[in-house]
């Protein structure tokens, strides 16, 4: 190994002093440990792959101690270690020796790298030739190239996102260079080699770690594609510098990095090594320190030093510096500056502006992670200012015009295969006025103005857009230029007229935002395959609507938006000859009654309308003729003016006849109808005209139009005032009709006025307080005719005023409306400063009620006089001495005034200094007058010497000046309402210039008094002059509805001018208005239990709309008594705003309108209040009842079956709700007893059967239901759980259950065995008495009560060789006994002396005899001891009874253990197959690749099953082709809906060729009967057709598993190609499988599919030599008919675009099938799993009971009671065989008395038996306790003595087989039957062992 020192500048490697070996590796160092080290690089070849040999071989090569410290790292500074030594020591690399990682780089390197083309050049070289031109100037895409690399790299920052582009062209720094910066992540040496390799996209790019396409992960999806992911080939970066000029310097710094990494490339250096035939693509990247420009030596590159020293604060950034420029380019950047950078702006619009554009109408601008980007663009030239523009601060670029030249857009989205997704955006540019609003585009006028077109093809004027396209194309966010799309199908203009005019089409644009998924040209300058794949038949569009995707026929949407963009900002129709502004009350809202402005002409299409035209109308009902009166058009509009549509009145001809005004819009004028046409219609109808109808009065009782009565007059005695009308009105007598044949009958109406009467009385008003001695007051008065109505004074009238104490005088009452007595003035003594109370009578002689007396309260006067003391005139007052005057001041009735701040002046003259020589003169001192004329001065002249003293005194009074102000000076509050007049009053004083009001102007100078101000209403304005204040005052300030808030008034008079300012406030409340709220002319249609859409808010306005902020105002909802709201109807206040929030309304009213009225009133005024017309609508989903059907015919007998019951649940439209779960559905049975209303506790559930059939969806059987097997009365009620805690109950079904067949007699109770002897007592030889026996059914119900017969008795003996049997009394074997009635009374008593062996058991045999009956009865059975001694039998009489006990309970315990023991048993069984159940699921699970763990295993069900649904939910969502015509409504169950909707088709070609071929048929509905299909036919009134099944031969229909013609009995004719098939083999149907194939078989037939046309040729030539050929349909479209005709339009489809939807769609894809199959399974499983763990808990806790004290305490108490029966039975002598036969007969009665339990069980039997039968292998129906059932089962634990606890467990019912077929005849028909048969023998057994 060898080390050598080369020189860093040499461009070739310095030559090896050792010769390398094949392993061998160059690795290139640099010593920057110290400043001091050797600059130049040192070359080491090594060998070995070890750090420590290596780090060896560097110590010495530098010359390094082993034991010093320092650190080996990589240019990106990476330290070298022994684990990723191998990964970054390669050949070639270039190292540096540091003290540490991130010291500083104390001298530049120069580091190798070698930049050879990617091999995607070779292989891409094909794609686009770049910058190809358009006739632009190719120059700012190629910016834009660079500043893409900008914004990935910024992509990152958290802050500012700052991207520079200088152009520095000042001579004075260098040559011309382009520079752009950005502050993004930098690049590292390795990153910056990477750049500069062609081609080297970011999928194979390599970095400091290794990177490959799997390693570049694609941004999340973001609104408008707007990732940053845009730096992308490669290729782009590189042609764009070279494209600008000759060289490139790249200088980048990575964050977290200490040194810079540069790199040139220039053409110079290119051509250089070529010549020199050095390696072209090899280089050196400069490593330095940031700010660091020692190595720029070059005087052309200047301006370097300042760009390199803006590096020292930098974190991280790129700068690339573009030298050498081309002149051409050079001089378009500097004269085209606006044009270049607005097309930048451009390209770059929603990265600058947002996802939404710049919108400058905006009222709020959305916070957007998009404003941090600065892309800003300076250039510098010698001696001029630079030129800075941010791109954002651009306004006229082209989005930026299309987004605000807009009136509204259309948002959609589409989706194309392999994840492409395709944003669009269509905004509407309406037609204003007299042009178009679509912007121009400056920049490319060839665009518009295309001069090439050939003049022989007829060119479509596209009007506003021209020759344009509509969508500009944008790849991840950014603009590509070169590439638009023209249009789509469905925004395409229509061939025939659509819902809007065909120049709607011309007046949109549109951009669309594409991901990545759609392939670019390198140069970023056209789309590859866009409009192939947008224009693909498989792209779905959907709509997009407040941000949500909606489904739907965007075709039909667009057109919708369309036509009401056009309705609502087209301005169209221009309306001339303005006429005023009305309003119109006829129009139901209130908001929209006002203002209309009415004008007498419009010119409309090129034609004008005016008034007294004769029009005819369309599209109205009816039809009618007329003249225009005058247009209308809503809003306040002066002059004439364009608008979109309006209304027009038109008087109805002939006016004679009908004299009717209509209004309606302007577009149901008839514009083809000729004036000759109405002319002629007139002249018809003028032929009928009206009668006259003629009125006379009784003479002197005449009432004349308009004539006003006073109230009371004789007229039906009308006291209430206000206007009246008497109509007089000509009807039919038959009808009372008033009008005829659409005419009204004539009629005169009458119009007359009820007034006040003359004044009879008064009442005194309310007075201005306070009152004061001498001051004037007025006293307004009230006067009221006899029924108290106001009136006022016909006459002058004198009022009589008296008050004792006091002198009064006052004015006449004057004639007038208002009645005050005014001037009233009073004098007299107080003698309080507080005043003094007075009764004031007031009379106004005349009335019938003349007189009130009122109160009143006097206070002391204004000053008048002052009283001072002391009074003398003369004082004397020592100087320096205070004196005291006391002063009073006086009202004029010497009265001391209370009025508080009163100042008394006291003035005191002196002397001043006087000039001597003046005063020789005659001069007095000069007196300065005072500037207020209130300033009096009181001067006095005092002459003294020693022989003469005289006096003289005058006063100088200051008179105002020249007039130089005038002051407005306003009394009282500066608020008005709107339409008020201002309340205070407005005093205009004209001053002098020290402020006195000046006394010379005369009332004439009103006349020079001007008041103006925005808005205001001068019509009541006056100015009065006050002559004793000697002002102006203004009244009548009022101001027309205009904006309210300050407003400012200006008074002038001549020059002088002077401002007030009143506050202009809304008027008073008149009406109530609604806050965001529609229009509310239709009704509001809400669904029966729904809220309505928004909450109700409203607001209190002023009559011209304004919101008055009246708090306060009650606001009620009044409504109908079937319409309930919730919440309640409540009262409602508005708050300090005048608002009310009603809130949100949930309606609950039956179907139809119901009108909501809003009620308030304001000051007692009612305000007009707007009505809401609700259109209540059924709920669809709301179920309100159920609907039961069954066999009303047959009667139930106990223990049979129940008729089948159809229960179906209705909704409030009364369809049938379908996709319910059955589990919801119950029926409860229960036995109806009188004392109970309510439904009982103890009822019987059943749960409903497996549906059957599919057709039956929304129908719920209950089959084979148990009738109970107790006679009586029985209520059925089926039940529907809506929620938890809300049922759905039918009406209660009454059912009678009636005895079955009698089966056997059997007695009411069973008797104790009886002990008899044959001695002579009769009581000891009394065997029965008083025993009653009955025929029981099978159930031990009493029957037969209509059979009439006998009952026989004999004794049996158990032993048949016994012939010593006992008789009866008469010494007879048999006693006959009669029955009837269904009974028979049985006393029995042994013979005296009778035979039979002593201590022996026999038998008493009852039999019956029924003549009726065809099958004899089981006879009854008693048995009883017979003893020949009496003591004897007294004492075996006493065992007996205590034997019979005993055999009772231990009988009850043996049945209690032996079933507990069958729980058990039963339980172990469910267990059991639990386990198997869940290991049988666990394998299925393994079959579908699921394996689960050991633990948590239903965790981790739970997770998998949430992800495979989530998977399922993400594969039904992927776009699939669906058939888009809409389906018929299903609203009757026989209809199936339209064909194309009933089958689906994989495979496209087929979809496509098949959907055409049935074209005709696509649109038929079909139906199951006759019936619904005339149904349809009849509301669509003929206009859908339909296909009935029922009418269908179906023996012609074709046999599907028919084979191929080409196969003849299983061998082929011939071979075909084409791989032909059955069209029908290819269908699938969803639903109703056979009737599907029914209807295609009809329609299809043996229709073949095959793949072309020669193919099939080729199959029907060969088919035709042996058998007719059907119809063969090819994959390409194309059609051969059975009759062999192919070619033609006729016989070839269409694209699948061209069939508007009317296709067939495509089923789920089999994956989504797959993870139905695992989701199935999973929910199996984890069901499985849940019932293992509940059965094993529930045995466990069962085995747990079993061993309690309690049971261990029974089993004891057994055990004693077998023990003490045995010893008994050996007293008694009985054999063990009767001994069992006796407890057998002792338990079959006891058994049989169930009379307490609800439903009896149905047959009697030993549990053990019960459950053998249960649980038989034989039987695997439903009948078995299985896994799949689901039946009520009832788990029985015993807690303490004699008690048990009942559980319900619901588990799944499988109907396997039907009860007749099942083997097991004898068990119950239901698990639940037999287990509650269980639980009903142990609570019998419990209550029998409570006895105990």
């Amino acid at each position: 190994m060898a080390a050598a020192a080369g020189s860093g500048r040499a461009p070739r490697r310095p030559p090896l002093l050792t010769p390398r070996g094949s392993g061998d590796r160059t690795v290139f160092l640099f010593d920057r440990r110290r400043e001091q080290a050797n600059p130049d690089e040192k070359v080491l070849s090594y060998g070995k792959d070890n750090y420590r040999s290596f780090r060896s071989a560097v110590c010495q090569a530098f010359g390094i101690a082993t034991d010093e410290n320092f650190v080996i790292t990589t240019t990106s500074r990476k330290e070298i270690t022994e684990d990723n030594f191998s990964e970054l020591v390669q050949d070639g690399v270039t190292l540096y020796l540091l003290q540490s990682v991130d010291q500083i780089l104390v001298l530049a390197t120069k580091e190798r790298i070698d930049f050879l083309p990617h091999y995607d050049t070779l292989v891409k070289s094909g794609m686009y030739e770049y910058y190809a031109s358009e006739g632009q100037n190719p120059l700012p895409f190629a910016l834009a190239e660079l500043i893409d690399n900008s914004l990935s790299a910024t992509s990152r920052n958290t802050g500012i996102r700052s991207i520079q582009i200088k152009l520095l062209f000042d001579d004075s720094q260098g040559k011309p260079a382009v520079a752009v910066i950005d502050n993004g992540s930098g690049m590292t040496s390795k990153q910056l080699n990477n750049w500069a390799v062609y081609r080297l996209s970011k999928f194979t790019r390599q970095g400091d770690f290794e990177s490959d396409h799997s390693g570049y992960v694609r941004p999340l999806p973001v609104p408008r594609s707007l990732n940053s992911d845009i730096s992308y080939f490669g290729v782009g970066g590189k042609q764009a510098v070279f494209f600008v000029g000759q060289c490139a310097r790249m200088i980048s710094k990575p964050a977290e990095s200490q040194d810079v990494h540069e790199l040139v490339l220039s053409k110079e250096d290119f051509e250089k090594k070529e010549r020199n035939k050095e390696a072209i693509y090899s280089g050196f990247i400069r490593n330095r320190k940031p700010s660091d420009s020692t190595h720029i030596t070059s005087d052309d590159e200047r301006f370097l030093h300042n760009l390199i020293l803006e590096e020292r604060d930098k974190e991280s950034f790129t700068a690339v510096i573009i030298t050498g420029v081309q002149p051409g380019h050079m001089q378009y950047l500097k004269n085209y500056f606006h044009l270049w950078t607005r097309q930048l702006a451009h390209i770059y619009h929603y990265y600058i502006h947002g996802p939404k554009g710049n919108e400058a109408n905006a009222v709020t601008k959305d916070k957007s992670p998009f404003k941090n980007i600065n892309i800003q663009i300076s250039m510098f030239e010698k001696g001029k200012v630079p030129k800075i523009v941010n791109l954002r601060e651009i306004k006229d670029d082209m989005q930026t015009l299309y987004i605000n030249t807009a009136a509204d857009s259309f948002e959609f989205k589409a989706h194309v295969e392999e994840e492409g997704i395709v944003e669009g955006i269509i905004r509407y540019h309406p037609f204003l006025y007299d042009k178009e609003t679509y912007p121009d585009d400056p920049c490319f006028p060839s665009r518009l103005n295309n001069d090439d077109d050939d003049d022989d093809c007829f060119i479509v004027e596209k009007g506003a857009r021209g020759k344009r396209p509509i969508f500009e194309c944008f790849w991840n966010g950014r603009l590509i230029p070169y590439t638009t799309v023209e249009d789509f199908d469905w925004c395409a203009p229509p061939k025939k007229r659509g819902l809007a005019p065909i120049e709607c089409y011309n007046r949109i644009s549109g951009a669309l935002f594409t991901n990545d998924k759609f392939q670019v040209s390198t140069n970023k300058l056209t789309f590859m395959d866009l409009e192939l794949k947008l224009k693909d038949k498989n792209t779905l569009f959907t709509r997009i609507f407040n941000g949500q995707e909606q489904r739907m026929k965007i075709d039909r949407e667009f057109a919708l938006w369309l036509k009401d963009c056009h309705e609502k900002y087209d301005k169209q129709i221009k309306f001339t000859v303005f006429k005023g502004i009305t309003s119109r009350p006829d129009i139901p809202s209130k908001r929209l009654q006002s203002p209309w402005t009415t004008y007498a002409a419009i010119e409309w299409d090129g034609k004008t309308y005016k008034t007294g035209q004769l029009v005819k109308s369309i599209k109205t009902h009816p039809i009618f003729y007329g003249s225009i009166e005058k247009f209308f058009l809503y809003g306040d509009h002066d002059g004439d003016i364009f608008a979109t549509g309006g209304e027009v009145q038109i008087a109805v001809e002939p006016q004679a006849l009908y004299a009717e005004m209509k209004i309606i819009p302007i577009s149901k004028l008839d514009r083809t109808v000729s004036e000759k046409v109405v002319k002629k219609y007139i002249e018809d109808e003028m032929a009928r005209l009206p009668d006259k109808l003629s009125v006379t009065w009784p003479e002197g009782d005449e009432l004349l139009p308009n004539e006003t009565r006073c109230a009371g007059t004789p007229i039906e005695n009308l006291q209430k005032l206000g206007n009246y009308s008497l109509k007089l009105q000509v009807v039919l007598n038959e009808s009372n009709a008033d009008t005829y044949a659409g005419r009204p009958l004539p009629s005169k109406i009458f119009k007359f006025t009820i007034i006040e009467g003359k004044p009879e009385k008064f009442l005194v008003g309310l007075l201005e307080l306070p009152f004061r001695i001498g001051v004037p007051f007025s006293i307004p008065l009230e006067l009221q005719d006899e029924f108290g109505h106001a009136t006022h004074l016909t006459s002058r009238i004198r009022p009589v005023l008296e008050a004792s104490g006091l002198t009064l005088k006052h004015e006449d009452i004057p004639v007038g409306t208002k009645c005050v007595i005014k001037g009233i003035t009073a004098k007299g003594s107080i003698n309080s400063c507080q005043g003094k109370n007075f009764n004031l009578k007031i009379t106004l002689p005349g009335l019938k009620e003349d007189t009130q007396i009122i109160k009143i309260r006097l206070q002391p006067g204004p000053p008048r006089q002052l009283k001072v003391k002391p009074d003398s005139e003369i004082l004397k007052i020592e100087n320096g001495t205070a004196f005291p005057f006391q002063v009073e001041v006086l009202d004029e009735s010497g009265n001391i005034t209370a009025q508080p701040d009163l100042i008394v002046h006291c003035k005191v003259n002196w002397t001043p200094k006087i000039d001597k020589e003046l005063l020789m003169q005659g001069l007095l001192p000069d007196i300065k007058v005072p500037s207020s004329v209130k300033d009096v001065r009181y001067c006095l002249i005092t002459y003294l010497d020693e022989h003469v003293s005289l006096e003289s005194a005058f006063t100088v009074r200051p008179v105002p000046d020249e007039p130089k102000h005038i002051k407005c000076k306003l009394k009282g509050s500066n608020t008005l309402q709107i339409g008020e007049e201002l309340q205070s009053e407005i005093d205009v004083m004209i001053t002098d210039q020290f402020g006195n009001q000046v006394q010379s102007v005369t009332s004439a100078c009103v006349n020079s008094l001007g008041v103006s101000g925005p808005g205001l209403d001068k019509s009541n304005l006056k100015i009065t002059w006050q002559e004793s204040t000697q002002t102006m005052k203004v009244r009548g300030i009022r101001y027309k509805p205009c904006l309210l808030g300050s407003k400012e008034l200006c008074f002038a008079w001549h020059e002088f001018s002077d401002f007030i300012r009143v506050n202009l406030i809304a008027g008073s409340p008149a009406k109530l208005q609604f806050v965001d709220w529609p229009e509310l002319e239709k009704p509001v249609a809400v669904i029966n239990g729904r809220e309505l859409e928004r909450p109700l808010i409203v607001q209190l306005c002023d009559q011209w709309g304004n919101p008055s902020p009246e708090p306060n105002v009650k606001i009620s909802l009044t409504k109908g008594n079937n319409l309930k709201i919730i919440p309640s109807n409540q009262q409602y206040k508005t708050d300090d705003t005048g608002r009310a929030n009603l809130g949100v309304f949930s309606i609950h009213a039956p179907r139809g309108e119901h009108i909501l009225q809003l009620r308030a009133s304001y000051n007692k005024t009612p305000l007009d209040c707007p009505v809401i017309t609700i259109n209540v609508l059924p709920d669809p989903e709301k179920p309100v009842c159920l609907n039961v059907k069954y066999d009303r015919s047959p009667c139930f007998l106990a223990g049979g079956t129940f008729p089948d019951f159809m229960v179906s649940v209705l909704s409030e439209d009364e369809t049938i709700i379908k996709n319910i779960n059955p589990a919801r559905i119950s029926m409860k049975m229960w036995e109806t007893q009188s004392s109970r209303i309510r439904t009982p506790i103890d009822v019987t559930t059943f749960s409903c059967c497996k549906v059957k059939d599919e057709k039956e969806d929304g129908f719920f059987y209950f089959r084979d239901k148990m009738i109970p097997e107790k006679v009586g009365i029985y209520s059925i009620q089926f039940t529907f759980a809506m929620d938890k805690t809300n049922t759905l109950n039918s009406e209660q079904i009454i059912v009678e259950v009636v005895p079955n067949n009698p089966v056997r007699l059997l007695p009411d109770s069973l008797p104790a065995t009886p002990a008899v002897s044959n001695v002579q007592a009769l009581t000891s030889r009394t065997l029965v008495k008083g025993l009653y026996l009955h025929i029981m059914d099978e159930y031990n119900n009493h029957t037969g009560l209509d059979l009439v017969g006998t009952v026989i008795a004999k004794i049996k003996s158990p032993n048949e060789e016994d012939t010593e049997i006992p008789q009866f009394q008469g010494k007879v074997s048999t006693v006959e006994f009669p029955f009837e009635h269904g009974s028979a009374e049985i006393n029995l008593v042994l013979a005296e002396d009778s035979p039979g062996r002593d201590s022996t058991e026999y038998i008493l045999v009852f039999e019956p005899h029924l003549p009726a009956l065809k099958k004899p009865l089981e006879p009854y059975h008693l048995s009883f001891m017979f003893y020949n001694d009496s003591k004897k039998q007294q004492l075996m009489a006493t065992l007996t009874r205590e034997k019979d006990q005993l055999s009772k309970s231990i009988d009850l315990y043996r049945k209690m253990f032996d079933t507990t023991n069958q729980l058990v048993a039963e339980m172990k069984c469910q267990v059991k197959e639990a386990e198997t159940r869940e290991t049988f699921l666990k394998n299925e699970l393994k079959k579908h690749q699921i394996e689960l763990p050991q633990t948590n295993t239903l965790q981790y069900v739970d997770s998998l099953l949430k992800k495979k649904i989530l998977d399922q939910e993400g594969v039904m969502k992927q776009p699939r082709r669906t058939c888009t015509l809409p389906n018929y409504p299903k609203g009757n169950q026989d209809i199936l809906g339209k064909i194309a909707h009933l089958a689906q088709i994989e495979d496209n070609e087929a979809a496509k060729v098949i959907s055409w071929h049935l074209a005709s048929d696509m649109d038929c509905v079909v139906t199951l009967t006759t019936e619904a299909a005339r149904s349809i036919f009849d509301e669509t009134q003929g206009r859908q057709q339909v296909l009935p099944l029922d009418s269908i031969y179906k023996k012609t229909l074709p046999d599907w598993s028919r084979p191929l013609p080409h196969l003849r009995n299983g061998k082929t004719v011939f071979r075909p190609i084409g791989n032909p098939v059955f069209a029908r083999d290819l269908l699938t149907f969803p639903a109703n499988i056979e009737q599907c194939q029914t209807v295609f078989g009809m329609l299809l037939g043996d229709t073949i599919i095959i793949d072309n046309l020669d193919a099939a040729n080729h199959y029907r030539k060969e088919v035709v030599k042996v058998t007719h050929c059907p119809t063969l349909l090819t994959r390409e479209g194309d059609r051969i008919r059975s009759n062999g005709k192919f070619g033609g339009l006729q016989n070839k489809a269409p694209p699948m675009d061209k069939l508007r939807g009317m296709v067939f769609g495509a089923p789920m894809p089999k994956l989504y099938s797959t993870y139905s199959g695992q989701i199935d399974l999973l929910q199996q499983y984890r069901a499985a799993l849940v019932k293992l763990d509940d059965v094993n808990k529930d045995l466990d806790l069962h085995l747990q009971s079993l061993n309690t004290p309690e049971m261990q305490k029974k089993k004891q108490e057994l055990a004693e009671q077998e023990k003490s029966l045995k010893l008994i039975k050996q007293k008694l002598g009985m054999t063990p065989a009767l001994s069992d036969k006796g407890a057998e007969s002792l338990l079959q009665p006891t058994m049989l008395d169930m009379s307490d339990t609800p439903i009896p069980p149905k047959r009697m039997r030993t549990v053990k038996k019960l459950y053998r039968g249960l649980l038989a292998p034989t039987c695997v129906c439903r009948y078995n306790v299985n896994l799949n059932q689901q039946l009520l089962t009832q788990k029985i634990r015993i807690d303490g003595p004699a008690l048990l606890k009942l559980e319900e467990l619901v588990v799944q019912e499988e109907d396997s087989c039907q009860p007749e077929e099942c083997s097991k005849k004898n068990s119950p028909k239901t698990m639940e039957e037999a287990i509650q048969q269980v639980a009903q023998e142990f609570l019998f057994f419990s209550r029998i062992l409570g006895q105990f």
